[in-house]
């Protein structure tokens, strides 16, 4: 069985060291190697590492935060073109409720108290459902903040992380920006440049994003087997 975990890329080399790093620590769990894939920037793609193991089955976790076109249309184009006839897609890594929690030992970790306010901050998507999926994680981490959380965008989407900022900062208290990113990255340089008091570090390789992938992993090995060719889980 290969195991692939596929992620966006970045040209920050920190970036693509944290997602080999992540791959380690899944595979250590699991006690079989997982393979790192990207989509855009850099490589390996995913095309050449499943194409190179065509002879046995695939699972294939895309480490995405919510769904968008990179999960609903790249890496099903990836996976075609492969020619890899036996290859299960999980679902993202979000929106899950071990998200929340990893954001809320995030946001501890940076120094937030209480009475600060929270911007959720997201790359952004115009995905009608990779947008309800960001929504759903803003209200989940609302709910377990006992405050309202808003959510905002480092790139695609309105308001951007800057522009909430300074709106919330007419009501007198410290703004904290949540990052709701992956790695480092160009995304995650702008939240630190938004002006914020305190900006959260990215999810990383905190031990919950290891259990939700290894979960994602273990889920598709002992579900029902397909027919065949690319499958969804």
């Amino acid at each position: 069985m290969t195991h692939v975990l596929v992620a966006h890329g970045t040209r920050k080399r920190q970036g693509v060291s944290l997602i080999g790093d992540l791959a380690s620590q899944v595979a250590a769990t699991l006690g079989r190697p997982v393979h790192v894939a990207f989509v855009d920037v850099v490589g390996p793609t995913p095309v050449e590492v499943l194409g190179a193991r065509t002879g046995e089955p695939a699972v294939l976790v895309p480490a995405f935060l919510a769904r968008g076109y990179h999960v609903s249309s790249d890496i099903p184009a990836h996976v075609r073109d492969s020619g890899h006839e036996d290859v299960t897609v999980t679902r993202a890594l979000g929106p899950d409720p071990q998200l929340a929690r990893v954001l809320v030992d995030r946001l501890v970790e940076s120094g937030w108290r209480p009475d600060d306010s929270v911007i959720l901050a997201a790359a952004g998507t115009s995905d009608p459902a990779a947008l309800r999926d960001l929504h759903t994680t803003a209200a989940w981490l609302s709910a377990t903040l006992g405050s309202r959380v808003e959510l905002a965008f480092a790139a695609t989407g309105r308001p951007r992380v800057a522009d909430a900022v300074a709106a919330l900062r007419g009501r007198g208290r410290r703004v904290v920006v949540a990052s709701y990113l992956l790695s480092e990255g160009l995304f995650q340089d702008r939240l630190r440049d938004s002006g914020a008091d305190l900006v959260t570090d990215p999810l990383g390789t905190h031990p919950g994003i290891t259990r939700l992938i290894v979960s994602r992993f273990q889920r598709a090995l002992v579900s029902e087997p397909a027919a065949s060719g690319v499958r969804g889980r």
